[in-house]
């Protein structure tokens, strides 16, 4: 007879228990791996910050180092041939279903643990115990289960508690949340929000915001959105326990200022993806007032026009040639709408030129700002009476 364990659970409490220690783990991912050490957004207690380095040793093996180097290295290479674990390189069913080997493969890669895993704990336990006996953790956790539960419904609790982790964050995570989802940022790489609800994964759900503001310890920006992470981290906040360091920024506004000050510059380029998405529903505008004079068009010009709005908002860069041609083509019928389109692409010229000057970026922010209001296109004069109004 199968030893039958200490404690008599009935299934759905092993259900209930099983979540429940898995919940726990991905809050010591979110907070302390992802949000602590990788990015640095907030500080954690070191009663706080030693149950979690020892929770996650017990239930996963990962090693802080090991985490936050490769996490580090898919942000500084996102969707380059360099990114340890990104589906526009490998596909998304190797990431989603093999993410957990990809990462292993990184593991091993000392230039990357060199490069991008400085700053992270290297004390006697760390050196002589987490990172060295790993898999040591998993086997008096697995141990534990069998002793309270029984071998069968033990071992049923260990396998969950190490494949969840693998899975959801190495896989879905990595995986769809670069590849299906909606969009809050036009940020440059393909990161998507999977759900705006992040409760099953710590809050890591919300994955286009964290791409778009990386040291944010908190990754819900709209007011529909809830990240359960961030609920943690103020419940450790109020205990005492967390140190917030940073959160996304928030645009303020004063009055429209009739010349582009240095002030103004900073906020616009602080602000950059609230920019971006406040000139997205300029373009949305301007191009529906085109669709509304559509009878001005001939029939073929009508249809290539239709055909523009699947295009409209990505990104010229991300777009193939065929599709570029297409855009093209649809924008040279109408000057109105070629002239917002080209002109988005000059406004994000401003923050993405390391070498300008201050003064110069200041210029031609003024001049960018003379030329949309002179354009007679209603949406993109209010889009630019807006921005002056950045503070």
């Amino acid at each position: 007879m199968l030893f039958s364990g200490v404690l008599d659970v009935p299934w759905w409490g092993l259900v209930i228990i099983a979540l429940t220690l898995t919940q726990i783990t991905i809050a010591a991912v979110t907070i302390y791996l992802h949000r602590c050490q990788a990015h640095r957004a907030l500080e954690l207690h070191p009663a706080a910050s030693h149950f979690f380095r020892f929770w996650l040793w017990m239930t996963t093996g990962m090693v802080t180092r090991e985490w936050a180097a490769i996490h580090r290295k898919h942000h500084a290479k996102c969707e380059l041939a360099e990114d340890p674990h990104s589906p526009q390189v490998y596909g998304l069913n190797r990431v989603l279903w093999g993410g957990v080997f990809l990462y292993v493969k990184e593991s091993y890669n000392k230039d990357t643990l060199e490069r991008y895993g400085r700053g992270t704990p290297d004390d006697w336990l760390e050196r002589n115990i987490y990172a060295r006996r790993s898999v040591v953790g998993l086997v008096i956790f697995g141990l534990l289960d069998v002793l309270l539960f029984g071998l069968i419904p033990g071992l049923l609790v260990i396998a969950t508690q190490i494949v969840w982790i693998p899975f959801w964050a190495a896989g879905v995570i990595n995986g769809i949340g670069h590849f299906w989802g909606y969009r809050n940022w036009q940020t440059h790489e393909a990161s998507t929000n999977i759900l705006p609800w992040g409760i099953l994964i710590g809050g890591e759900e919300l994955h286009n915001n964290h791409h778009a503001y990386a040291t944010s310890a908190k990754l819900s920006n709209k007011w529909y959105e809830f990240d359960i992470g961030w609920m943690y981290i103020c419940i450790l906040r109020m205990l005492g326990l967390a140190e917030v360091k940073k959160i996304a920024p928030r645009p303020r506004f004063a009055e429209a200022k009739s010349v582009i000050d240095i002030d103004t510059l900073q906020a616009v380029i602080t602000h950059r993806y609230d920019v971006l998405a406040k000139y997205a529903k300029s373009l949305k505008a301007t191009y529906a007032e085109e669709v509304r004079k559509l009878r001005q068009f001939a029939p073929n010009d009508v249809q290539v026009l239709r055909d523009l709005k699947r295009w409209l908002h990505h990104d010229e860069n991300k777009l193939q040639v065929r599709e570029r041609a297409k855009v093209a083509a649809a924008l040279s019928k109408s000057s109105r709408l070629n002239t917002v389109y080209s002109m988005r692409s000059e406004l994000k010229a401003l923050w993405e030129r390391s070498s300008a000057s201050r003064d110069q970026l200041l210029r031609e922010l003024e001049d960018w700002c003379q030329r949309a209001e002179a354009s007679g296109i209603r949406p993109l004069v209010e889009f630019s009476q807006r921005l002056r109004c950045y503070a």
